[in-house]
């Protein structure tokens, strides 16, 4: 067997969830043929025509990612990506055919089955499309449902739930059963079970993408509130760029089983590493990711001017609406709220202009 890329490890010190050389090929063989190449990066397991005849399919390719503690970690693709492949290799789900997966630096590709049923039920939490709620079961019953599983006590088990039901805004609901909730409502029960182990890492895989337009962009608005309260480390299936946009801190591009590309929205857009990521991010607005900081004047050393300021961080988009009762110029801050340079009219206009 080929050894796993090694390079991500020492650079990844403190992530949480780190992937080296991450192969997964279905068919028959599959071991076998991996192991009959050099490293995991060279032919014949990287040529597709090799794969065709052998019967294989490369559902995902020489992944090398590291998930920071914290962050909303996004994975998009289309359809075929291997997207939905790579996140169940991550939590074992599927077994990888090749490769490294650490998880607070342990390598869940040597861990026994016994030990990644505990992990799983006791440091990650998972969100898919399909709410997947026990229809016999109350709202209650639901969230409280796998810390039952874990064999805790009744009392704690529904203290521990309506916490997460007043969180996830189902106060009130704990009596009703599935059927008589809402699409969005059932979401959040499924967010609201999820996070009722506490997890570390927590995995969500479109779990909005079968709600209706308004209901998908309120719960955006409210998986935005919870990360706020909650800090939890997360990897965010989507096909949908806005609502990347929207949630990640980073976003990895996936096609033919590769990540592409690994960077903020912002990088994504304006330094597309390949032609398939220029394509794939033409149509976004650059006013929604680029974000006031980088297209300021620095100060240098000038005075600070009076006036409005906006957050470094903040979208340009957000920003815009501003000008329309300001002398052209507004001050970016810091976190801090210390000055760190001007934003123009003509930049964001220039900005605006390129669609």
């Amino acid at each position: 067997m080929p050894e796993p890329a090694a390079s991500l490890v020492p650079a990844a010190t403190g992530a949480k969830l780190v992937c080296c050389g991450v192969w997964k090929l279905f068919g028959d063989g599959a071991a076998d043929f991996l192991a009959a190449s050099p490293s995991v990066d060279a032919p014949p397991a990287a040529d597709d025509e090799a794969l065709r005849r052998a019967g294989l399919i490369g559902a995902v390719r020489a992944v090398d990612l590291a998930v920071r503690a914290g962050e909303i970690f996004v994975i998009m693709g289309l359809s075929g990506s291997g997207k939905s492949t790579l996140v169940r290799c991550m939590s074992r789900l599927i077994q990888p055919t090749s490769g490294q997966i650490l998880f607070n630096g342990e390598d869940l590709l040597a861990a026994s089955p016994r030990r990644m049923i505990e992990i799983r039920r006791h440091q990650m939490g998972m969100v898919f499309q399909h709410f997947a709620l026990l229809p016999h079961l109350t709202v209650l019953g639901n969230v409280a449902f796998p810390l039952e599983v874990q064999g805790v006590a009744r009392a704690e088990r529904e203290r521990r739930a309506k916490r997460m039901i007043e969180l996830t805004g189902l106060a009130g609901r704990e009596a009703f059963f599935p059927r008589e909730l809402s699409g969005g409502q059932q979401q959040r029960v499924g967010i609201a079970r999820s996070l009722a182990v506490e997890p570390e890492l927590w995995f969500l895989d479109e779990p909005f993408s079968a709600l209706d337009p308004l209901i998908r962009r309120e719960m955006q608005g409210e998986f935005v509130r919870l990360q706020s309260v909650l800090q939890k480390t997360i990897v965010f299936i989507t096909h949908d760029f806005d609502e990347a946009i929207r949630l990640a801190d980073r976003v990895a591009i996936m096609k033919d089983g590769r990540i592409e590309q690994i960077g903020t929205p912002e990088d994504l857009v304006l330094s597309p590493a390949s032609d398939y990521v220029a394509a794939f991010t033409r149509n976004v607005t650059k006013a929604k990711v680029v974000r006031a900081g980088t297209i300021m004047t620095p100060l240098n050393g000038a005075a600070a001017p009076s006036g409005r300021t906006v957050g470094a961080g903040s979208r340009i988009a957000d920003v815009a609406p501003l000008f329309a009762d300001s002398e052209g110029v507004l001050l970016v801050v810091d976190a801090e709220g210390r000055p760190l340079g001007t934003l123009r009219r003509d930049a964001v206009a220039d900005l605006m202009m390129q669609g």
